[in-house]
């Protein structure tokens, strides 16, 4: 039988954002229960206009991985994003990291790429448009 989430063994921290949150914006981030897996939805390329991020620690005992990471995307539309993969993590805050100040309009496309490491799988990117 699967353990049940409780406040004692269900925890997630908000390591990094993009901006200062309000104590509001902070319960919405944890909140990944609205969000939309990345790794569903990237079968074909698509578009997300990013404007905020987050980067999650969780601490869950009822997960086969106790400790990980997972990384919520918000588009200008409100639809919330998440992922644990650190690959697509890598390249969307390289992007955003060159970006954050710029006055450019830009978006990220998010899609697969096959894997040269494993045949049959694909990894999870983004790059800027």
């Amino acid at each position: 039988m699967a353990k049940k989430n409780t406040p004692a063994n269900y925890k997630v921290e908000i390591i990094e954002t993009s901006k200062e949150l309000t104590p509001k914006e902070r319960i919405a981030f944890k909140d990944t229960s609205d969000a939309v897996k990345l790794d569903h939805v990237a079968d074909e390329p698509f578009t997300i206009k990013v404007v905020d991020y987050a980067k999650l620690s969780v601490h869950n005992e009822a997960s086969e991985n106790v400790d990980y990471e997972v990384f919520i995307l918000v588009d200008a539309d409100g639809t919330k994003y998440v992922t644990g993969s650190s690959t697509f993590f890598d390249s969307f805050i390289n992007i955003y990291n060159e970006m954050k100040d710029s006055n450019e309009e830009w978006a990220i496309k998010v899609y697969k790429v096959p894997s040269k490491n494993y045949a049959g799988k694909s990894f999870l990117t983004c790059s800027i448009i």
